[in-house]
């Protein structure tokens, strides 16, 4: 195994998290190692992302109206001092993204276009050609990162190991590069893992399958606390098509009047002009229990957009005409889909978590700000700004002793993961019960059993069990043999004590 030293932080993924803290510790003077599995722009899901970013820039919102739409969503699990650190600099961070070239829709004064999205109480979601967003948003900023000299990129780099002193610091990573697998153990003064979601553990999702939580799951062998991890927020309106990943029918649409049927064109949530735009857990729930009873489920969208579609739409209309769909002339097929982890490696807003030298942004990140529900469109905005923050303070960091020696988990045969993604969808999906969450965690048993202790068994462990744990439904976590939230809001914290026993506390 090849060993190289790097003096600075090594920051693993290279989304809009990964990336905005890359830039701000080369500003702050520290060399950077930026490492992803893929080229810049592929395989993560900043560059999918349609709606937005989520701020309050126009004169009848506020920042703190902002916190409060982030806090009803997040059904008492928001933490209050995490959003309002977030809302409070939408606008900034906005700007930020602007000025480095992202082209946000502007209006004749130069303002930026704002639309409304679910559970905002106003419009806020800057967008960027309707439903471009996140791919122009991440474009600006690679070209900022390929333009800093600070910065090096290797886009051939898979995540293996953490690697940690004596002390228990991590200091560092075993990374695999290239076709071959090559490892390379690389000390570094922090590691930044921004590493995604865990949307690849589910056989329906938005998401790029590649991210299956391994970054959360290598944490946690490293020492960290994980947040949260049963929160997992289901997207009421992927394209039902057939496709893995499932494109994503932005929720924009809804913002613009588009509405939720069934198969006899019946309003799945009721007639009212706002009936569509709930939470998304209880829209995801609706078209979820209309597609198992039988009546199907389709987004409406010929009379609110209609022939505009392709210049106001230009990403949901070309994923439904590759499928053989015209959306002007016909509803969108739609169901439920994994399209964001809420939970994962707890985090402070400076990305910090429980583990020394690591550090954690965007989605593989519980910073507190989602709380059980993630409000639509908050994402980028964490992204990008908890991730400058993560950067600096990365960037500040002097590094640890000695590497330890570390033991590299076993990858999971394709096989083998076909089946775990069904099994979590099928038993940690929209609607979740004590039966179903046994038989997947029984199903994780054998799997292990047979192929080892690989990443992405974890990551479903830890989901899986924090599901059966919670006796309760809240946010994006609902159980049908505990139908009731209780009264008492409470995280679920689990604190690694072993690296083969992971106990739940608190």
């Amino acid at each position: 195994m090849n060993r190289m030293r790097h003096d600075g932080p090594l920051i693993v993924g290279a989304g809009l998290a990964g990336l905005s803290a890359a830039l701000e510790a080369a500003r702050a003077g520290a060399k950077v190692l930026v490492v992803t599995p893929e080229p810049l722009l592929n395989a993560c899901s900043s560059a999918w992302a349609q709606g937005g970013m989520a701020a309050a820039l126009t004169p009848i919102d506020t920042p703190e109206l902002h916190a409060r739409d982030t806090e009803a969503a997040g059904a008492g699990l928001v933490e209050a001092t995490a959003a309002r650190a977030l809302t409070g600099v939408g606008r900034q961070t906005v700007e930020w993204l602007a000025a480095l070239g992202a082209p946000f829709d502007r209006d004749a004064d130069g303002g930026f276009v704002v639309s409304l999205e679910a559970a905002h109480s106003t419009p806020r979601v800057a967008r960027v050609g309707g439903d471009g967003a996140g791919r122009a948003i991440l474009s600006a900023v690679v070209a900022a990162v390929r333009a800093e000299k600070r910065i090096t990129v290797w886009d051939d780099g898979r995540l293996k190991a953490l690697m940690q002193d004596a002390d228990g610091r991590v200091v560092g990573a075993v990374i695999a590069r290239g076709p071959n697998g090559r490892r390379v153990e690389i000390a570094a003064t922090a590691v930044v893992l921004a590493t995604g979601g865990a949307g690849g553990l589910f056989a329906a999702t938005t998401t790029p399958s590649a991210l299956k939580g391994e970054g959360m799951a290598l944490a946690a062998l490293a020492g960290a606390d994980i947040l949260d991890p049963e929160f997992v927020q289901f997207h009421p309106t992927a394209i039902d098509v057939g496709l893995d990943p499932a494109p994503l029918a932005t929720e924009a649409l809804r913002g613009e009047g588009a509405r939720l049927i069934d198969g006899e064109g019946r309003f799945l949530l009721g007639a009212a002009d706002d009936a569509d735009l709930k939470p998304r857990d209880v829209v995801a729930r609706a078209v979820h229990a209309a597609r198992i009873k039988g009546r199907g489920a389709y987004l409406d969208a010929r009379a609110a957009i209609g022939d505009e579609f392709p210049h106001a739409f230009p990403a949901v209309f070309a994923a439904c005409m590759r499928a053989g769909l015209d959306p002007r002339l016909s509803p969108i097929p739609v169901m439920a889909a994994c399209h964001y982890h809420m939970g994962g490696i707890a985090a402070d807003v400076d990305g910090r978590t429980t583990a020394p030298g690591l550090y954690a942004v965007g989605e593989c990140a519980a910073t507190g700000v989602h709380g059980a529900n993630r409000l639509a469109s908050n994402s980028l905005l964490e992204a990008a700004a908890f991730g400058r923050r993560a950067g600096r303070a990365a960037a500040a960091e002097r590094g640890g002793g000695r590497p330890a020696p570390v033991q590299i988990a076993p990858d999971l045969p394709d096989a083998a993961l076909a089946e775990l993604r069904d099994a979590m969808t099928t038993h940690a999906g929209v609607m979740r019960t004590a039966e179903g969450l046994a038989t997947l965690i029984a199903l994780i048993d054998g799997l292990e059993a047979r192929h080892g202790s690989a990443a992405a068994l974890l990551a479903a462990r830890l989901i899986a069990q924090a599901a059966l744990d919670r006796r309760e439904s809240r946010g994006g976590h609902y159980r049908a043999d505990h139908p009731e939230t209780a009264v008492r809001a409470e995280h679920t914290r689990v604190r690694p004590t072993t690296p083969a026993a992971l106990e739940a506390a608190e």
